[in-house]
């Protein structure tokens, strides 16, 4: 079973290595993993970065934004015929070492899509505003799929070949909502890992 860990990045050089050495190099029920890095028209040396580490580098031609970035890689992964792909920040806002949880719902078969739950009302470091908007976001949205969210922006995904095949990326600036509405409108499985209780 193949596992892309895709790292959207736009001048990221300086936390990108942190984030590449935290990922797993090896994870039970995965045969072939392959790091892959789309440099969002960075200038400055994340391509050098992630080369150096030995990531395929797919470089946009410019700054397109995150949105086409993360397209770019879920084509690359289909056509690469990848099982899994997992996306992450260049930013090392996600440590690696989560990669394993946040995939197996889709190996036991419980999960088209799996996102990673910061649980952001508990986050110490944020603001009492930043928490309410947070808050009142997941809300919204849950409105709108009819599915209790608990971490709407959250960009540390897992997604089944399944679900990068029915995905139809329609927005420059961000993938995390639009990908949402259509895998939950599809009736596709999400899980939040871990839960939300």
């Amino acid at each position: 079973m193949k596992l892309i860990l895709q790292i959207p990045c736009f001048n990221e050089e300086k936390t990108l290595p942190h984030v590449l050495d935290g990922l797993p190099t090896e994870i039970d029920g995965i045969s072939e993993i392959e790091v892959v890095v789309i440099d969002d028209g960075s200038n400055d040396n994340t391509a050098q970065v992630a080369k150096d580490y030995g990531a395929t580098v797919l470089r946009q031609p410019k700054n397109l934004g995150l949105g086409p970035a993360f397209k770019r890689g879920t084509e690359y992964a289909l056509k690469t015929n990848a099982d899994i792909l997992v996306n992450t920040d260049g930013d090392n806002q996600y440590p690696g070492k989560y990669i394993p949880d946040v995939i197996k719902p889709i190996l036991d078969n419980r999960a088209d899509m799996v996102v990673g739950n910061r649980r952001p009302t508990r986050i110490a470091h944020s603001s009492i505003v930043k928490k309410l908007f947070q808050y009142c976001g997941n809300r919204a949205v849950s409105r709108i799929v009819r599915y209790k969210i608990p971490d709407a922006v959250s960009g540390f995904r897992a997604y089944s070949r399944s679900a990068l095949y029915q995905l139809h990326i329609t927005t420059k600036f961000s993938y995390v909502l639009d990908s949402l509405i259509q895998l939950s409108e599809k009736n596709l499985r999400i899980v939040f890992c871990p839960d939300n209780r």
